[in-house]
């Protein structure tokens, strides 16, 4: 007989448990739980390239912008390396 109890512990947390939560939670959980604005719309996400004509822009579009941005690289560099010798020389007469 000591085994009856834990028997009807298992049936409470098994099949009363999910039942209960069920019943807590009820059937509109979309209503209850959705948070407005969540998901993009579809004309904010990506959209694949399908046909040839729109990988080779898609392809154009990203070596442009690969390029513009090597382009700023280099310029930032360039700065970087013009700036550096004049701080350099002001140290060195000190």
């Amino acid at each position: 007989m000591g085994g009856l109890n834990l028997e009807v512990f298992k049936f409470g947390m098994y099949v009363m448990f999910p039942i209960g939560i069920m019943y807590y939670f009820g059937t509109n959980l979309d209503d209850r739980f959705a948070v407005e604005g969540f998901w993009p719309r579809p004309e904010e996400c990506n959209k694949i390239p399908r046909d040839r004509d729109e990988i080779r822009a898609e392809y154009d579009r990203i070596v442009a912008r690969q390029k513009l941005r090597q382009a700023k690289a280099f310029e930032e560099e360039r700065r970087r390396a013009a700036s550096q010798p004049q701080a350099a020389d002001n140290g060195n007469e000190s």
